[in-house]
């Protein structure tokens, strides 16, 4: 493995260093942007500029390792530590447009250039972690660290890069070290192949194509016209063409009437690298698996598990496995009275059939329909993209006194992509959103929020951030503006709420700023989401697309009726792929587990009902195989425990625009979230311990 990998990596620097002079002419990553706030300049980016920027940024960065290494002054905080903390900039230039763009636009050639990177910035990664020389200078800071009268942003700093290096090997010895180095190369290798099998089983192995009017039964129009409008785009006109994207997929599964259909297109979903054929992601699971195992026993952990939540608000996998229990022994009750209720329509109707996993939508619905009286094509005239960008940019205007403007001078991406300047509420500019809204053959499922340059602090002036939120969300057809559904709502406030943590991140050092738990991630997006529903929130967005006519008081009080509508279903579904996430990563013994048995086994365990799936099966489970969330897709719930006492604060003041408490919340938990433990920082927002019950009563499960 070891000379494959030096094979590779010597051919691609032979190959680049021949072309390296001429790619480097003209290339905008060679400079600082020269755009408007500087934002990359998208409109002047080519592939071929990605491989030459890598390299040439993995050459300074060394150059600027090797300077702190040969420092002959005693290592302190300014010529080692915060000289490591601004090192590698070009590297980051290039890397947050390639990656970020690799999940959202992307094609096979720069598929390609990712495989080609992978074993070099793996290698790169692993020079700077397993330095000896560097880790020695920053363990000679750390162990001083008292002595040099640093403040408490410094201690951090210090304490944390000491931290990351032990964590990734600094303190092993030499075979160690080489058996960590091919254990990272294989792991990034087997996560782009997981991801990229994903992206072709769901964009382009399987599309559901109609062409008899009848199978179109029960769908509403717009989702018909919708469907419509995929096929003319994949050459298929005067046909209906449904995909695995979930804002066609969805709908089907509501209001299709024929079952047989909707078998097959759940089947499509739930069997996507599940199927034997060239894009089988079961063997890379396995051994992704094994090799996490592999790695954190190098480490001097158990298991991947342990190492990973040492880090977390959670600190054990017991403590995680402790809480997910509670949650699942509160929501699976609920869940099967669910299933019964949708069991008993199916009797009434004379179905003679038992309820399946590609029954719960439409039956759900149903139920939807008959016990809160509404209907979701009922709310989705109010929620034109526009409107819900209007309301989500309004709650924060309320909050914080942010402004948001629309641009049409920044470059893009694609040409679907907006981009907005934030202000604040003096008019200074705060940074750049960019909103990528509706799926398409290059970017992958789900929605996120990233950026393409973080918030920073470079010799004495801040670093605005560049952010950007990725959706899928339904898109508008001929005659209809882009509808939403109350999912596709919620994600984009959830979405945004991340953004805003971005946006407000302060902080004098990369490491720090911004820099949280994974589990207290997702705190910032998920309180955002709370004030999607709020009736004044509501009067204020949500206008007919047609008459302009806002969401009437009966339509209002249905939603709020019916939010606990579904709970069990959604509780359960999410719990059990969290908690299949920790079987995977709570494994003690190096080996490649039968992946079809081994999540058998732990549902069976649970006692899941066969009714419902996890949310994500092992072999489409990106968050834990090709994402950050190993071991950690329990954060989730962990953080909604933080978000609903949050908000719950905001709701018992009175006022859910408080601006005293949007104030404290903007402060101790975005901008300054990175200033001191997520518990810590949580606390100086609350002025207290969270507590788990605003999350039950809000889901119905207490």
């Amino acid at each position: 493995m070891k000379t494959l990998l030096l094979t590779l990596l010597a051919m691609t620097l032979l190959f680049f260093s021949g072309c390296k002079q001429v790619k480097k002419d003209g290339n905008p990553f060679f400079a600082e942007y020269q755009t408007q706030f500087q934002v990359p300049p998208f409109d002047k980016i080519d592939t071929t500029h990605y491989m030459p920027a890598f390299l040439e940024g993995i050459r300074q960065h060394n150059a600027e390792i090797d300077s702190i290494v040969n420092n002959p002054a005693p290592p302190d905080f300014e010529n080692t530590i915060l000289a490591f903390d601004k090192s590698g900039k070009l590297l980051t230039r290039v890397s947050k447009v390639f990656y970020n763009l690799n999940e959202a636009e992307t094609n096979k050639q720069m598929q390609a250039i990712a495989r080609q990177l992978s074993p070099i910035t793996s290698k790169h990664n692993d020079d700077i972690a397993l330095n000896e020389k560097l880790f020695a200078r920053i363990k000679a800071v750390y162990e001083k660290r008292f002595e040099l009268k640093l403040d408490s942003q410094q201690l951090r700093v210090v304490g944390k890069y000491f931290r990351d290096f032990e964590r990734q090997g600094a303190n092993l010895p030499a075979d160690k070290k080489e058996q960590l180095r091919k254990l990272n190369a294989e792991l990034s290798m087997l996560a782009i192949t997981f991801g990229e099998n994903l992206l072709a089983e769901t964009n382009e192995n399987f599309k559901l194509v109609i062409d008899d009017k009848k199978d179109l039964d029960g769908l509403p129009q717009g989702v018909i016209d919708g469907a419509a409008e995929t096929a003319k785009e994949k050459g298929l006109a005067g046909k209906w063409v449904f995909t695995l994207s979930k804002p066609s997929m969805i709908p089907f599964l509501q209001y299709a009437k024929n079952r047989e259909l909707r078998e097959k297109i759940y089947r499509g979903y739930f069997m996507r690298g599940n199927n034997g054929n060239k894009n089988d992601n079961n063997a890379t699971v396995a051994k992704l698996v094994k090799l996490r195992v592999e790695k954190a026993k190098i480490l001097g952990f158990d298991s991947y598990a342990a190492y990973i939540v040492a880090e977390n608000m959670a600190k054990t996998p017991a403590n995680v496995n402790e809480f997910l229990a509670k949650l699942w022994t509160a929501a699976l009750p609920v869940a099967k009275k669910e299933a019964d209720e949708m069991q008993k329509i199916i009797d009434r109707e004379g179905g003679k059939f038992k309820l399946q996993p590609w029954d719960w939508w439409f039956y759900a619905e149903i139920i939807h329909k008959e016990k809160y009286n509404l209907d979701e094509n009922e709310l989705k005239p109010y929620l034109t993209l526009s409107n819900v960008c209007e309301g989500m940019f309004l709650v924060a205007g309320k909050l914080y006194g942010i402004t948001f403007t629309k641009r049409t001078d920044l470059p893009v991406f694609q040409k679907d992509v907006e981009t907005w300047e934030v202000k604040e509420a003096d008019g200074s500019h705060l940074g750049v959103l960019y909103l990528d809204y509706y799926p398409r053959a290059g970017k992958r499922g789900g929605a996120w929020c990233t950026d393409f340059r973080s918030a920073g602090w470079e010799n004495g002036k801040k670093i605005t951030p560049v952010m950007s939120v990725t959706c899928n969300a339904s898109k508008p057809t001929k005659d209809v503006p882009a509808l939403l559904s109350w999912d596709e709502t919620t994600t984009l406030f959830h979405e945004f709420g991340h953004a805003l943590h971005g946006l407000f991140t302060v902080g004098k050092y990369t490491r720090t700023a911004g820099s949280v738990p994974q589990d207290y991630v997702e705190m910032p997006s998920q309180v955002n989401e709370n004030w999607a529903a709020e009736p004044q929130v509501l009067k204020a967005y949500a206008k007919h697309y047609k008459t302009g006519e806002v969401m009437p008081d009966q339509l209002i009080e249905k939603i709020q009726n019916s939010r606990l509508f579904n709970q069990g279903f959604e509780t359960v579904e999410y719990l059990a792929a969290s908690i299949l996430d920790m079987d995977y990563h709570g494994l003690t013994e190096v080996r490649e587990p039968d992946v079809a048995k081994f999540e058998s086994d732990a549902m069976s365990k649970i006692g899941l009902i066969p009714e419902i799936l996890p949310r994500y099966r092992s072999t489409y489970f990106a968050h834990i195989f090709d994402g950050e969330y190993a071991a950690g897709y329990y954060v989730y719930i962990w953080a909604a425990v933080l978000d609903a006492d949050a908000f719950d604060a905001f709701k018992s003041s009175g006022d859910i625009f408080n601006k005293q408490l949007a104030a404290k919340f903007r402060k101790y938990c975005l901008a300054e979230s990175g200033n001191d433990e997520g518990m810590v920082q949580y606390r100086k927002f609350r002025g207290q311990d969270p507590s788990i019950d605003p999350l039950l009563k809000r889901r119905g499960l207490k």
